[in-house]
């Protein structure tokens, strides 16, 4: 345990005397890399959740179900690419042949070791792009129970939402009894102190209840078809790649 914190102190020390150019190049090189690979997908769920999640625990069985109850509707699965829920959710979409099963890894000392159940892989040196890229090619985000990680992209897509940076987007909560503290503590003191509206809570959907999730993200798939006929995008390819998808 000593050698590994060692290394990864001298990891970041290394970075932090690296040139700022280059540390910009590896940026941009992330970004390219998954504009370039990820551009042209089709209707894509994001599902987040934890690393740690064992095989034979609940949420890791349904996270797995989930994934292939909307491969079979043809939408592709995108997760973090590591093991645990995300595994859970590469591996039910790579059930079905006509979607792709993508993860997203990330470089990391510890803990993240790609899961083999994906069809498309990608791996990035930085949280924030990676991040970027989970959310910005995705029509709805599931996320399951995790730790600081999970929370963190729940409450960096509640604000994409909540300030409009994306827009038809739906956001589903699956562990009631997980995420119920965390949602009383939203109401009794963002919601109470004015942090934040009381509409804002409606901005996620708790909910145990896979069939009611497939169906609510079908539902929104039609919803953006129309939006895309009202503005005259008809005869782009992402048009054409969800209206594929419709009944």
């Amino acid at each position: 345990m000593k050698d590994q914190g060692n290394a990864v102190t001298k990891k970041y020390i290394r970075d932090i005397k690296s040139a700022d150019m280059w540390s910009v190049f590896k940026i941009i090189a992330d970004f390219v890399k998954g504009f370039d690979e990820l551009g042209d997908l089709g209707p894509t769920v994001t599902i987040f959740g934890s690393a740690r999640t064992k095989e034979d625990k609940k949420y890791y069985k349904e996270a797995s179900k989930l994934a292939s109850k909307l491969g079979e509707c043809g939408f592709n699965i995108m997760t973090g690419g590591g093991p645990g829920i995300m595994e859970a959710a590469n591996r039910g979409a790579h059930e079905h042949d006509k979607v792709e099963s993508i993860g997203l890894n990330i470089d990391l000392p510890m803990e993240q070791v790609p899961n083999p159940y994906t069809s498309k892989e990608l791996t990035f040196d930085y949280f924030f792009s990676r991040k970027v890229m989970l959310v910005k090619y995705s029509m709805a985000y599931v996320i399951f129970p995790g730790g600081f990680g999970t929370l963190d992209e729940l409450f960096e897509s509640l604000t994409l939402v909540q300030t409009k940076k994306v827009t038809g987007v739906k956001i589903f909560l699956v562990g009631t009894d997980f995420f119920r503290p965390l949602l009383s503590f939203i109401e009794e003191k963002l919601v109470k102190e004015g942090m934040i509206d009381k509409n804002d809570i409606k901005l996620m959907t708790l909910t145990d209840d896979l069939d009611f999730v497939v169906n609510e993200i079908k539902t929104s798939l039609d919803e953006q078809i129309e939006v895309l006929e009202s503005v005259g995008l008809k005869d782009t390819t992402y048009y054409k790649s969800l209206s594929s998808l419709k009944g």
